[in-house]
């Protein structure tokens, strides 16, 4: 993991886990394509260390591109609770 990056808040091992899998995975997907983290970077529009960050499992990048760049190579997400249920949404 890079050093220096701070994250707002501890985080649990077992998401660190997830977060290490997804950037492995990833990882996986990407190099099966054929394709360099640059070709993924400019696929997905970031810089190609975002890429980098993303396959290490750095916790500091934005959701929004670890989901883009699983989704890049065709690798779905599901969301599980570990207590059952979902909370009800919050009507603002």
């Amino acid at each position: 993991m890079a050093q220096g990056k701070r994250i707002s808040a501890d985080i649990d091992s077992k998401a660190l886990q997830a977060i290490r899998h997804m950037g492995a995975q990833a990882k996986l997907a990407r190099t099966k394509a054929g394709e360099g983290q640059s070709a993924a970077a400019a696929r997905l529009g970031v810089h190609v260390q975002t890429i980098a960050r993303i396959e290490s499992g750095e916790p500091g990048v934005a959701i929004g591109h670890v989901l883009g760049l699983l989704a890049l190579y065709g690798i779905e997400t599901k969301l599980a609770f570990a207590y059952g249920e979902p909370p009800p949404a919050s009507e603002e």
